[in-house]
């Protein structure tokens, strides 16, 4: 396939994705008053159109890669993901559409909606399995891993036939809906695509291990490109861990059906939104586009990260303390404990922003911590040290311990004339004045 018919294809089923997206915003609409209340979120209007946000991302960063990249499969792998993903949603609500909110207005509405059973598993075993694998070159890591590659394919075609092929009832497509495409006769379907499931699984499992073992053998360029990845992954799943751990701890009764807080609700929408982050992270580091940004951003996230929390965490318990004192001396609560949290909290930002930009940069960029910390005592002492030999020997160690290169030298040029220009000079004019 030529570049020019690779880049045609590519927006071509970039623009297919956009208008199934389109489509699919339009039947979820109106659809709406059918589907059973979501309890992630703030379950409004605008939190429920979240969840379509990475499944938009996928496809527009999938089609820019295969356009500029046709011979890296990471482009493909992503639009076809995001096309799964975003067909997977349009076919439940067609069939929703044409079995619930109006019967009859739309054809096949059961064979359709039949396919959001079996759709997820092809998306994610392309997510999950094969750009793990093959990020960000587009090649295996070795040879042996050709084995996990097959016996995956081979995998994901099972669970999707065992998945599709299953008889029973489908509940998101109304009550006594059954599988169109079910074999009625052969039950064993449903026990097997239970049995595939675990190895699917572990495939996954080994595709991750194959992009740290990658990371732990590359260098320059290909490493920078898996921070990439990992850096977005990560802070997914700090997010998803940070939920669940805020509503053990604020709002355990959430998980049995309660309404929850509105805090854990907006936390639950950023989530949505930084799964987003992933697509775009492999668009970055795939293109090449601000390549070693990486670094900053890194360091940016953990020392603001950390500063958040930590002034989170002080701020709610100050609050909760000073309120519990203040009850105890005057019987009643008072604005006070706020406005005393927020005075708190706003003289121990720079100080604590501080300290934790130290401990991060010693922590994770010894390196460059210790050459900062190198060239600052070298340039203390450059003010105060006028020996030019004694300043050339400390340049050379400085320089060494911070560039580390393979030689280093330093030429010093003097303005002054020597003596014997000097002696020259006199003789020239003495010979001037006799002449």
């Amino acid at each position: 396939m030529s570049e020019r018919t690779a880049s045609w294809l590519a927006w071509s089923l970039g623009a297919l994705s956009l208008a199934l997206f389109a489509t699919t915003i339009a039947l979820f609409i109106l659809t709406r008053s059918a589907q059973a209340p979501s309890t992630w979120g703030t379950s409004g209007l605008v939190s429920n159109l979240l969840i379509f946000m990475p499944f938009l991302a996928f496809p527009m960063v999938g089609t820019l890669i295969a356009s500029r990249r046709p011979n890296n499969p990471i482009g493909w792998i992503c639009l076809a993901t995001g096309i799964f993903l975003v067909l997977a949603f349009l076919t439940g609500a067609y069939g929703v559409y044409g079995l619930v909110v109006n019967p009859g207005s739309v054809p096949f509405p059961a064979q359709i909606g039949a396919f959001t059973e079996w759709l997820w598993v092809p998306a994610v075993g392309l997510l999950g399995i094969y750009l793990p694998l093959l990020f960000p070159d587009g090649r295996l890591p070795s040879r042996r891993w050709r084995p996990l590659a097959w016996f995956a394919g081979a995998l994901i075609l099972l669970v999707s036939a065992t998945t599709l092929l299953a008889p029973g009832p489908l509940p998101d497509l109304g009550e006594g809906v059954r599988n169109p495409f079910g074999l009625e006769g052969q039950p064993w379907l449903a026990d097997a695509g239970i049995v595939l499931l675990p190895p699917f699984f572990l495939c996954i499992l080994a595709s991750a291990l194959s992009l740290i073992l990658r990371y732990r053998r590359s260098g320059g360029e290909e490493r920078e490109q898996i921070k990439w990845l990992s850096f977005a992954a990560s802070l997914v799943g700090l997010g998803l861990m940070s939920n669940i751990v805020s509503t053990l701890i604020v709002a355990p009764e959430t998980f049995t059906g309660s309404e929850q807080p509105l805090l854990l609700g907006l936390l639950q929408d950023a989530l949505l939104i930084s799964d987003a982050g992933i697509p775009v992270a492999i668009g970055f580091a795939v293109l090449k586009y601000r390549l070693y940004d990486i670094e900053v951003i890194i360091n940016r996230t953990l020392v603001y990260g950390t500063l958040t929390a930590m002034l989170v965490l002080v701020y709610v318990g100050g609050v909760i303390s000073l309120q519990y004192l203040l009850r105890l001396l005057t019987g009643q609560e008072s604005n006070l404990a706020v406005v005393a949290s927020t005075l708190g909290i706003a003289a121990l930002f720079s100080p604590l922003r501080r300290r934790i930009q130290s401990f991060v940069d010693r922590r994770f960029y010894r390196r460059k911590y210790d050459a900062r910390k190198t060239l600052e005592a070298f340039g203390s002492r450059l003010r105060e040290e006028t020996d030019l030999e004694r300043i050339s020997e400390d340049l050379l160690e400085v320089v060494d311990e911070t560039m580390q290169p393979a030689h280093v030298s330093v030429i010093l040029r003097s303005e002054v004339p020597s003596s014997s220009t000097k002696e020259q000079g006199q003789q020239d004019q003495q010979k001037g004045r006799t002449s």
